[in-house]
């Protein structure tokens, strides 16, 4: 009985067409990777590389931008930290990959930033 009920099986299993064969998924899988890389990977990689030119690039007496707002001039510059003045004889440490950007003063006293 059994090996009637396997023969039939394999007999309704052989008969079948495959199905439709479309583009393979990794092509599909290959194509998202792309549009991610391009869209979001290369930006912030460019992105990075220009942060990290301008913290390179510090240094003394340039007007600063910390990432938590405060404003600054750099009063010394140090392998990871930069040393700003943010009031008259008031000066703090702030670790260099903090500073988002440079500004500069203009000649009415209003700041403008650099890019």
């Amino acid at each position: 009985m059994l090996e009637l009920l396997i023969g039939t099986a394999l007999a309704q299993e052989g008969g079948a067409a495959p199905p439709p064969q479309g583009p393979p998924m990794m092509l599909f899988f290959g194509l998202i990777i792309a549009i991610w890389y391009f869209l979001v990977i290369r930006p912030q990689t460019k992105q990075a590389r220009a942060h990290q030119a301008m913290v390179a690039a510090l240094k003394k007496g340039d007007q600063v931008v910390t990432a938590a707002g405060l404003h600054g001039r750099v009063a010394a510059v140090e392998e990871a930290v930069v040393q700003l003045e943010v009031a008259k004889g008031v000066k703090v440490r702030v670790d260099k990959n903090k500073v988002s950007r440079t500004t500069t003063m203009e000649t009415d006293g209003s700041k403008a930033d650099n890019k």
